[in-house]
């Protein structure tokens, strides 16, 4: 995958009077928005433009020139410092992106390859084995994986392959994995 820049991010949590923890008066508060992209799945904190309030699963624009709803990006934002609602909201949206976009994670199961000689890129999903992955590398070598629906069908016993890639990239995104496959 491609890195770069994220175009488009999606609302985790908008605090129209910044964070609770912030001490400073009110009035020197900056709203901020918890968001993550749509692309990498990158944690964003951002800045509003002003008396913009936005709602969380709603997409906005981040990219270079002209933004309507946002005036900067802060930069990354680290798991651990995501609301609540954030956290929430994650998993869901993340679904959302993975069932949007499915070729491309289907694309994955079409083309992982090893890693090393003695890890693939298929065994980093969470529950897959060296005996699924094998059954996987067998059935792609007929055609291609069309869908997760095919994958199911033509994969024996293996959970469903939506769910592991929305596992995966979670982990991912809490920073727990060494190797990454979808996240920055």
């Amino acid at each position: 995958m491609e890195h770069g820049k994220e175009e488009y991010a999606v609302v985790l949590d908008f605090l129209p009077h910044g964070y609770p923890f912030d001490d400073r008066p009110s009035h020197k508060k900056t709203p901020i928005v918890q968001a993550m992209g749509k692309e990498r799945f990158v944690l964003l904190e951002l800045v509003p433009r002003k008396e913009m309030a936005l709602q969380p699963q709603e997409d906005i624009y981040i990219g270079e020139g002209k933004r309507d709803k946002i005036h900067h990006i802060i930069g990354k934002l680290p798991y651990d410092k995501l609301t609540q609602t954030a956290r929430q909201e994650l998993e869901y949206v993340i679904k959302e992106q993975v069932h949007k976009n499915q070729e491309r994670y289907v694309e994955f199961f079409n083309l992982a390859q090893p890693l090393t000689t003695r890890m693939h890129q298929i065994e980093l999903l969470p529950g897959v084995g060296k005996k699924h992955m094998w059954e996987i590398l067998e059935a792609r070598k007929d055609k291609d994986f069309e869908d997760f629906a095919d994958i199911r069908k033509r994969v024996k016993l293996l959970p469903n392959p939506e769910k592991l890639i929305i596992r995966r990239i979670i982990s991912e995104v809490e920073g727990k994995e060494k190797h990454k496959l979808f996240a920055d």
